[in-house]
């Protein structure tokens, strides 16, 4: 026990050591990428030879239905492909033994299955899975918007319901841009990111990882060294759940969905400010978006938006009231997305 807390220590440590380390934002994805990438590795290792599992599978037109896959190896996704190019490209979350799972995490046991979409009789699981998904992509792109010279800490996401009319980012910004209030170009800025990665149609991939890995993978960031333990403490396993869509590792409290290109109507509709927070001034980027199976016209879609504008309001236990405004810097977003 003395052993494993000396190197728990020790590994806290190394990782604080390198958070005060502030390295381009392109350095820091390419570590995180790096340690996502042989974790990902070392966990298929542990599966040498191939072992058989049964998936059986549940949902209409399909019970009764028994695949023969490979443990560690096959996912929902892989079972997928089994059946018809309908539940390949139409599914976006999966239920296994009754629990969620993500489309590309490995099956690990002979279980049941089922594939979710947006049109099932109770999609409740797979639109909070969008939700996650559209803030997910929203800090992704958040993260590289601004010019080199400042900082962008993405925060915890918040988890909010599908009723509240918007999904949520939360980001403290460079304090040079504590004045900055974004224009209607910068949110237009914001979208046309986030859709160039919706058209890429990317895949996010799951990690569930130990402690110790999470903290190397986010060594620059005390923000998400903070966030890793307050996971890893709530969590039954001990353990936190990474994801990675392009060259982007995030920590999500939650499933996401199977790829980017399940989502469609994509605006960034606000970027709030929510007053000083441990890590600086708080903001929270807010967006409105449909998935590609339900698209709405352009008249509901306006209405939409504008409910989307309003401050979505979580409960947050630091929040206090912004400084006063210095004068407002230039146009810190560039014009690369």
């Amino acid at each position: 026990m003395a052993t494993r807390t000396t190197r728990q220590l020790l590994q806290r440590r190394f990782a604080s050591a390198s958070a005060a380390v502030r390295l381009p934002i392109a350095e820091v994805r390419s570590h995180r990428n790096a340690v996502f990438t042989r974790e990902q590795a070392r966990q298929r290792a542990l599966y040498p030879r191939i072992e058989k599992i049964e998936v059986s599978m549940q949902g209409p037109g399909l019970d009764g239905t028994l695949l023969v896959m490979n443990r560690g190896v096959s996912t929902p996704l892989s079972c997928a492909r089994h059946l018809t190019e309908h539940h390949v490209t139409s599914s976006a979350l999966a239920l296994v033994d009754g629990e969620p799972w993500p489309l590309h995490q490995p099956l690990t046991h002979s279980c049941s299955l089922s594939l979710l979409t947006f049109k099932d009789s109770n999609p409740t699981l797979v639109n909070q899975a969008y939700w996650r998904s559209c803030a997910a992509l929203l800090g992704q792109v958040l993260e590289t918007a601004f010019k080199d010279e400042y900082a962008v800490e993405l925060l915890s996401t918040p988890e909010v319901p599908v009723t509240s009319g918007a999904f949520c980012c939360d980001v403290a910004l460079d304090p040079q841009l504590d004045s900055w209030t974004p224009s209607e170009e910068s949110l237009r800025s914001f979208t046309k990111g986030v859709n160039q990665l919706i058209q890429k149609d990317l895949a996010w991939e799951p990690l569930e990882v130990a402690p110790p890995v999470a903290l190397e993978v986010f060594s620059y960031s005390r923000c998400k060294q903070d966030e890793v333990e307050q996971k890893a403490a709530h969590s039954p396993s001990g353990k936190v759940m990474l994801y990675r869509c392009g060259d982007h590792v995030m920590l999500s409290g939650g499933p996401l969905v199977g790829r980017t290109g399940l989502c469609c109507q994509y605006e960034v509709t606000a970027l709030h400010n929510l007053g000083q927070g441990p890590w600086g001034l708080q903001r929270r980027a807010q967006g409105l978006s449909l998935p590609l199976q339900l698209l709405a016209h352009h008249t509901v879609w306006r209405k939409l938006r504008q409910r989307a504008e309003k401050l979505v309001e979580v409960q947050r236990s630091e929040e206090a009231s912004p400084p006063p405004p210095p004068p407002p810097p230039a146009d810190p977003v560039t014009t690369s997305v």
